[in-house]
């Protein structure tokens, strides 16, 4: 008899012929001891999720396809959600793409969650086929980074304070029409080049704004644009969630006339939803304390 991971691989492979799914998605740090043939290849398509820079253990290593999710403290299907949120902007996902997720608790070492993700389903607002059209204009690179940089605030805070946030991305031109500085852009003057969010630099700097009130509009490629941005954008759509107050309302109204990505951090929950079209994409609760 195989070691439960073993088992637990076995059948998932088995399970992800059986419901045609695209990939199976593994939480590296519960699959020391997932077996592989002879030949060093998986026995099925396998994507690995490795939190932060942890090192990938020795056995997963043949694995090419890695989706990097934040090394903070997240549920288990926040971090998957993550993870197929990144893979949808990386193009390895589409709607109708099922997606089976392998998960588990790292102290325990071993895999004990196994859960499908239906990517028409879960994320909705995917009306085609091809996402091409919802990250259009937008760097897969630095959708992850905008993505990372949210979750890392809204489960971190700032000085142990939680905090809560807008970042625009993308379709920066028709976003500035539709918004309003409330105060002086702390980002004018300064070369492009030092404004990319893609610069781990810049990152104390962004969270140290993410006080102010307004959104960063960041544009496709990453150069941060402004902060403490007012969104003008009046919502009227009537499915919109009860409960989400004015921040997620702005990111549905500026989302639904340009075609923008909105980032919403949560200060009272830590939830971080992302909005495209006046609707949310996908939602990543914070782990209870």
């Amino acid at each position: 008899m195989g070691s439960i991971n073993e088992l637990v691989m076995a059948f998932a492979c088995k399970f992800a012929q059986e419901v045609n799914a695209k990939a199976i998605i593994l939480n590296s740090e519960v699959a020391v001891d997932v077996p592989f043939d002879e030949g060093g290849k998986p026995f099925c398509d396998v994507i690995l999720v490795v939190r932060g820079d942890d090192e990938i253990p020795k056995n997963l290593r043949q694995l090419t396809r890695i989706i990097t999710i934040p090394q903070v403290k997240l549920t288990r299907m926040s971090q998957m959600k993550i993870a197929v949120t990144k893979g949808i902007s990386a193009g390895h996902f589409n709607k109708g793409d099922k997606i089976l997720c392998l998960t588990g608790i790292p102290k325990f070492g071993y895999i004990d969650s196994i859960f499908v993700i239906d990517v028409g389903r879960e994320y909705e607002v995917l009306t085609l086929d091809d996402t091409e059209d919802i990250f259009g204009g937008i760097y897969p690179e630095v959708f992850e980074t905008v993505l990372n940089i949210a979750v890392e605030l809204a489960a971190q805070g700032r000085e142990g304070r939680p905090v809560g946030t807008i970042f625009i991305l993308g379709d920066d031109e028709k976003v500035m029409q539709f918004s309003r500085q409330m105060i002086i852009n702390p980002f004018k003057g300064y070369d492009e080049d030092a404004l990319n969010i893609l610069d781990t630099s810049l990152r104390e700097t962004i969270k140290e704004f993410s006080a102010l009130d307004g959104a960063f509009i960041i544009r496709g490629d990453g150069v941060l644009l402004t902060a403490g941005r007012h969104l003008s954008a009046a919502f009227e759509g009537k499915d919109f969630p009860k409960g989400l107050g004015s921040r997620h309302i702005a990111a549905a109204g500026i989302t639904s006339v340009t075609g923008s990505i909105a980032f919403v951090v949560s200060e009272s929950t830590g939830t971080v939803r992302i909005f495209k079209n006046g609707k949310i994409l996908v939602d990543i609760e914070k782990a209870i304390e």
